[in-house]
């Protein structure tokens, strides 16, 4: 059960919270250096997303435009922003005990240090509060080995293969697995 995984020790200096308003330009910031410095890990592209404001972020906050966005989770060393995950609830009656990961990024300098499980398992322990939710779904690049074994590692099981997923500006493309978390298989509400 993911109540009983031992809680990931945090680098020293670092810690998790939810972001609010007054951090989006940090998150931008973030967002922005690992689209551009990680093609192949983002479904979204670096040009596009460096046009954005950082106000235009806002919906990451939770409870969104329409309530879609539960929370962004951000993990910070002293000042700095050094990572980051988003969870979206589906809306739709029928699909509305799925939840989503989405924008799952540590900073190249904050790697290897145990922040995307730490930033994982917060995330996951925030949706185990959420009534009626069941499951929590990602895509992740098929090629990124490293949190490929981190979703694993966290139970997260493939359920499938998105085959050219991604056409990256070279005409390369990349594929996308997709993989689920049962959380009531887990032992969760």
């Amino acid at each position: 059960m993911i109540e009983t995984l031992p809680l990931p020790p945090l680098p020293a200096g670092s810690e998790l919270r939810l972001l609010k308003a007054e951090q989006l330009g940090a998150y931008k910031q973030l967002r922005d250096t690992m689209l551009a410095g990680h093609e192949d890990a983002f479904t979204s592209d670096a040009a596009t997303e460096l046009a954005r404001s950082a106000e235009s972020y806002r919906s990451r906050l939770g409870q969104g435009t329409h309530g879609a966005c539960l929370f962004t989770l951000a993990a910070w060393t002293g000042p700095r922003m050094v990572g980051a995950v988003t969870c979206e609830r589906e809306l739709r009656a029928k699909v509305r005990h799925q939840a989503h990961l989405i924008g799952m990024m540590v900073a190249d300098e904050a790697q290897g240090r145990g922040l995307g499980r730490a930033l994982l398992y917060g995330a996951l322990r925030l949706l185990q509060g959420e009534a009626g939710l069941e499951q929590v779904l990602l895509s992740v690049t098929s090629s990124n080995t490293r949190a490929v074994r981190l979703y694993a590692g966290m139970g997260f099981e493939r359920y499938g293969r998105l085959s050219q997923a991604i056409k990256l500006a070279s005409g390369d493309y990349l594929d996308k697995d997709l993989m689920r978390l049962n959380l009531r298989a887990r032992g969760t509400p």
